[in-house]
């Protein structure tokens, strides 16, 4: 992985790249995390495609404004930092909030984006969830206990948590700013309108993919971006909470490669 920064509208924004394909593959974290979220799916991406994984705006490393963090900040966001680096297309999957700011970017760049893939994405969940809530109070009061206790929530395992991903967690939420912009965000998905309509304008191939144990955002949100999205397939985890890319990698992973089908190395 090369660590590297680019400058969005006067602001740092740190992402991490890998692999040399003319195939760009972008990944799109969601509330409160870091591009190492997809660590453990970046090898398996990597032999097939340029892969481009930024800390959201106010997020990670990335710089932190103060600004209201609305999802349509976050989709012009993203194009900005996509034409700071020169993509004119791209495969592009968002997780949760980034799921959110994925599919609506799509349906405001139809010819932008090859491939879409949303992993348990927020937009139609108004109201919160105990893990959800579990997890605003560790972004809030960022200790090893609070951390801890909403990442094994949201896993919904019963696996204690990666002490790495937990103790990550906490330093970023220490970073200046970094509550600030955490809770901007939480207004601003509160705030905005269910996307449903924003969908219907989705012609790109759309893949959706959704653990059943999810407890941040429930699996019985999906049949709405079924319904709302003209080609949208459908993948169900098994036994598996909101970050499936994180739980089972192997699966995730090749699950994706098979709809993305550009042509598989080894």
């Amino acid at each position: 992985m090369n660590e590297k920064f680019v400058e969005v509208d006067s602001n740092r924004i740190r992402y991490i790249e890998s692999g040399d394909s003319q195939n760009v593959l972008v990944l799109i974290h969601g509330l409160g995390a870091s591009a190492e979220r997809w660590e453990k799916v970046l090898p398996f991406f990597n032999k097939n495609f340029r892969v481009i994984i930024p800390d959201l705006i106010g997020f990670g490393l990335s710089d932190k404004p103060v600004i209201d963090y609305t999802v349509d900040f976050f989709v012009s966001f993203l194009e900005k930092f996509l034409k700071s680096l020169n993509i004119k297309s791209t495969y592009l999957i968002g997780s949760s909030l980034g799921g959110q700011i994925c599919a609506e970017f799509t349906a405001s760049h139809p010819n932008f984006i090859k491939k879409l893939v949303l992993v348990s994405p927020s937009g139609m969940m108004k109201q919160s969830t105990p893990a959800l809530d579990a997890y605003i109070m560790a972004a809030m009061y960022p200790n090893f206990s609070n951390a801890k206790n909403a990442f094994e929530m949201m896993e919904s395992s019963g696996d204690e948590a990666d002490e790495n991903i937990v103790n990550g967690f906490i330093e970023r939420m220490k970073l200046p700013n970094a509550k600030l912009a955490f809770m901007s965000t939480i207004l601003g998905l509160k705030n905005a309108e269910i996307i449903s309509r924003k969908l219907e304008q989705i012609h790109t191939e759309t893949m959706l993919i959704w653990g059943t144990n999810d407890p941040v955002i429930p699996i019985n949100y999906s049949d709405e971006f079924i319904a709302s999205i003209k080609d949208c397939r459908f993948f169900r985890i098994d036994n598996c909470g909101h970050t499936p890319y994180v739980q089972y990698p192997e699966i995730f992973a090749k699950k994706v490669l098979d709809f993305l089908d550009v042509g598989r190395q080894i």
